[in-house]
């Protein structure tokens, strides 16, 4: 996609126009994984900087990209018709890491390394010497692994009623995705905070209500003339409509031990995008909420999981998380059978019963040390 050209010294960013176009143009209904995974000394299972050795030794395989921590790589699936298909694709790129770190370090999944020093190694290209440069300490603290599901919704009013109504969603659906209860060997009191984390550097956390795509457009030309960006990718929030995969990008989950996990936050994401985009549709209006109250609720789903007390955005009533989950995943059992993913929200209702991603960490802690957590989590990493 090729943008339209701002004044001499600032970085082209997308116009509303293109945007819209863009979203106009993509086939709706794929879904697409990424997934960041921290690479593990086998011996200390201390974080160890070898992505880009790693990386080199994939010779050029589009399923793996640097993110900007040493101990890190990211596996991307393509844009998938179905969960099944999308988590298939993911479980083939798990084993071919593991094959390709086989006896120099253990791939692993989870929010934030229980253990590890709380600032770290970077990968030293352009874009990250430039986010160092900028942001000093803060970004070398980001030694963070999350999971982002993309979801092609099909038109560009669509796709961004879509968006406005999801952000009601957010704080139940990190509440089920939270996996990091540890951090400098630890136990944080949270069920996550990863996002903690990743708030010292800017535009992170609940995402901006967004009225127009010319509103869009004009908060990432003013970004670039303040020279805080360099691309319209920087635009970081935990949910964005990407401005060049055309999807909506949600950006708030851990990255999970196993693939079950993941496939069932994959299935409730895949499944609420189409129930939404099936109420605008229908005519049917996406209720607003204030941000205040937003962030009141994603600060409860970071600090108890699925135990958190989330509130109705208009009444302030207080109900667990895996309660408002639970009534979400019965209304999204109906879309089990066209989305091919039944079994898939099966296994969200399964988890829902459970004490989570961070539930499963402290248990285990509790049985082999946080120093001997790290290695659980990669003995689940092919699961």
């Amino acid at each position: 996609m090729v943008f339209h050209r701002a004044s001499a010294g600032v970085p082209a960013m997308p116009t509303a126009r293109e945007l819209r176009e863009r979203f106009d143009a993509v086939a709706p209904g794929t879904i697409g994984l990424e997934e960041e995974v921290m690479l593990l000394d086998p011996v200390t299972h201390d974080l160890v900087g070898l992505a880009t050795e790693v990386l080199a030794d994939l010779e050029g395989d589009r399923r793996f990209k640097l993110e900007m921590p040493a101990s890190q790589l990211e596996i991307v699936t393509p844009p998938c018709a179905t969960v099944p298909e999308a988590i298939g694709a993911l479980g083939e790129g798990r084993r071919a890491l593991a094959a390709a770190t086989a006896g120099r370090c253990l791939p692993a999944g989870g929010g934030v390394h229980p253990f590890a020093k709380l600032q770290g190694e970077l990968n030293d290209t352009p874009r990250y010497r430039r986010t160092l440069e900028r942001h000093g300490p803060a970004a070398r603290a980001q030694l963070v692994q999350a999971l982002h599901v993309h979801v092609a919704v099909g038109g560009a009013d669509r796709a961004l009623a879509v968006y406005a109504a999801l952000r009601a969603w957010l704080a139940a659906l990190a509440a089920l995705g939270a996996n990091a209860p540890f951090a400098a060997g630890r136990d944080t009191g949270l069920a996550s905070v990863r996002p903690l984390i990743g708030g010292l550097l800017p535009r992170q956390g609940i995402p901006p209500q967004l009225a127009s795509w010319e509103h869009y457009a004009g908060a990432l030309a003013w970004l670039a003339r303040a020279g805080a960006v360099i691309s319209a990718g920087q635009w970081w929030w935990e949910m964005r409509p990407h401005p060049f995969h055309a999807t909506i990008e949600l950006r708030l989950f851990d990255t999970q031990g196993t693939l079950r996990e993941t496939a069932a936050i994959a299935a409730l994401v895949h499944a609420l995008t189409h129930d939404l985009a099936a109420r605008y549709d229908a005519g049917e209006p996406a209720p607003a909420a204030e941000d205040w109250r937003l962030a009141e609720n994603r600060w409860s789903a970071l600090g108890d999981g699925l135990d958190a007390p989330l509130a109705d955005l208009a009444t302030g009533e207080a109900v667990p998380a895996r309660e408002r989950l639970r009534a979400l995943a019965d209304r999204l059992t109906a879309w089990g059978p066209t989305l091919g993913c039944s079994a898939e929200l099966a296994v969200a209702g399964e988890l829902l019963e459970g004490e989570g991603g961070a539930g499963a960490q402290r248990r285990a802690a509790a049985e082999e040390g946080v120093r001997g957590l790290p290695g659980w989590l990669a003995r689940r990493f092919e699961a």
